[in-house]
């Protein structure tokens, strides 16, 4: 790298941290994913319960009397979820456009045919 240009040593540091951006809102999304299936069971199930409902407060189950709130609340909590995934797809929408222009441009300052 010490014959390099410090303008595309600077490209390739950026594309490096292109790449983790990239990796790491894969991966909040692929957990975000996770906890809207979570909360969609959770929900099926609760529909079908016919007895009892419980739910978890710290280490705690706390009898709930209130089956419509729960549902209500989980379906808010999913409604977030979505919203939060949906951003988290427009930047890393951004990324990849970025990540691929300076890509190009690292091949291009290289000599690599595209």
């Amino acid at each position: 790298m010490n014959n390099m240009s410090p303008q595309l040593q600077n490209q390739i540091a950026q594309f490096q941290q292109l790449q983790q951006q990239i990796q790491t809102l894969n991966t909040q999304k692929l957990q975000m994913n996770a906890q809207t299936k979570e909360i969609e069971r959770t929900i099926a199930e609760l529909d079908a319960a016919t007895g009892d409902v419980y739910k978890n407060v710290g280490s705690l189950l706390i009898k709930v009397d209130d089956k419509s709130k729960i549902k209500s609340d989980l379906e808010e909590n999913m409604e977030t979820l979505e919203i939060r995934i949906k951003a988290i797809e427009r930047q890393e929408k951004g990324l990849r456009e970025k990540y691929e222009s300076l890509q190009e441009s690292i091949n291009k300052a290289m000599g690599q045919p595209q």
